[in-house]
């Protein structure tokens, strides 16, 4: 995939047509802690009162046209030192770099500038999407352990792996 072709952007409700395309995939949203939208109304609910109003929530764009996206969101109080980070993108173009090609992009122009005083990014994987855990590595996140039985999501506990990403890690 050309890396010009993609670019990070703040969604825009006009984008909603293109968030149906993945949004209302299981495959998608199966590992993400918001259920499947079902109705372009849901759609637009959703980018305007949840992605639109968010600190950081980027459409990551192929040609200007949202395919998924990525979030960074920083702690509160004493948390303000470290951020979670989260990524989705439309099943049909898994596998093509374009994730790890967006999570790179916000990693390096945004995270740590947007956030003062931001020094450590989290990002929390299930033991069994794989794919997301190679996005990860691919970027230079740091797999630092199991926590079991950590996250629940869609009326399961689930075991999680904790990846991070300091201020002073390269990309890769």
């Amino acid at each position: 995939m050309d890396p010009s072709r993609i670019s990070l952007r703040a969604f825009r409700l006009s984008d909603v047509d293109n968030f149906l395309n993945w949004a209302t995939d299981d495959k998608v949203t199966r590992y993400l802690r918001w259920n499947t939208i079902s109705s372009r109304e849901e759609a637009s609910s959703y980018l305007e009162k949840v992605a639109i109003p968010q600190p950081y929530r980027r459409s990551i764009c192929l040609d200007d046209h949202s395919i998924g996206y990525v979030s960074i969101k920083p702690g509160s109080g004493d948390d303000k030192t470290r951020a979670r980070v989260g990524y989705a993108i439309g099943a049909e173009y898994w596998g093509q770099g374009i994730t790890t090609t967006a999570l790179k992009m916000a990693v390096a122009a945004d995270a740590f500038s947007v956030f003062e005083g931001l020094v450590r990014l989290e990002a929390l994987v299930e033991v069994e999407n794989v794919g997301s855990q190679r996005v990860l590595e691919k970027v230079g996140f740091l797999k630092e352990g199991l926590l079991r039985k950590y996250g629940f999501c869609k009326g399961e506990i689930r075991d999680m792996i904790v990846y991070s990403f300091l201020s002073t890690d390269m990309i890769k």
